[in-house]
């Protein structure tokens, strides 16, 4: 199952099929980090993208209540367009997920879970994290589209929330924590069944210095691959 489906719905869902990976698939299989750049301004998007990239994320967001933030995803999308995956976050409607499209954008994430904007990203091609809290919400993502789901917000629910839900859903359907999840936390969630999280204020706030984005980057993704190796030892 591909993170950015084009298959007809019964063949989606379809979990006993096997398709090639995605590039969404391969980049989070890489790194299976989302670094959340929420405030981040446009002349700083290339800079900033790079310290990711090179501290070994390859997936952003650029949640869309950030200063210009189509044209963040523009940028990002142009100039490293072999190293990562670049998107939205924060994304409430289908007009907004063909605008990030139109952008260069391939990856859409939700706070919330909206079967029309699963299903138009879907259809556009682009990876899509829609956010879910409950079984139902998680089942109505799948319905429409969605392979991976985002658990937001994660701290409100717990690790035990998490282990709950994926003893019912597909295996192949992927959940990354978000929301109050930081390194210190990774390995407890990786046991109860996390792919993976997004990282937001633990790793880029606009405030931030370069050098402080590079130091929280590189200690981000040296904890999840200690958390991974203690949990697979």
């Amino acid at each position: 199952m591909s993170l950015s489906a084009t298959e007809s719905p019964s063949a989606r869902h379809d979990t006993s099929s096997t398709t090639a990976p995605t590039t969404a698939e391969l980049a989070l299989e890489k790194m299976p980090l989302v670094g959340i750049l929420r405030g981040l301004q446009s002349d700083r998007a290339l800079s900033i993208g790079a310290i990711f990239l090179d501290a070994g994320f390859t997936v952003l967001e650029v949640p869309l209540n950030s200063p210009n933030p189509l044209h963040s995803i523009a940028l990002l999308a142009e100039h490293y367009e072999n190293r990562g995956l670049f998107g939205a976050g924060t994304v409430l409607s289908v007009t907004q997920v063909r605008e990030v499209h139109a952008a260069g954008g391939r990856l859409i994430v939700t706070p919330n879970t909206d079967p029309a904007v699963i299903a138009c990203a879907v259809e556009h091609g682009m990876a899509v994290l829609p956010g879910f809290a409950t079984a139902t919400e998680a089942f109505a993502a799948i319905n429409a589209g969605a392979a991976a789901l985002k658990l937001f917000p994660a701290s409100s629910y717990g690790p035990a929330h998490l282990k709950a839900l994926k003893a019912v859903l597909p295996a192949s359907v992927k959940v990354y924590p978000v929301g109050g999840v930081g390194p210190a936390q990774m390995h407890e969630w990786l046991v109860a069944g996390a792919n993976g999280f997004g990282l937001g204020t633990d790793v880029f706030r606009p405030d931030f210095t370069l050098l402080d984005v590079r130091d929280r980057a590189n200690r981000a993704v040296a904890a999840y691959r200690h958390a991974s190796q203690l949990r697979n030892p």
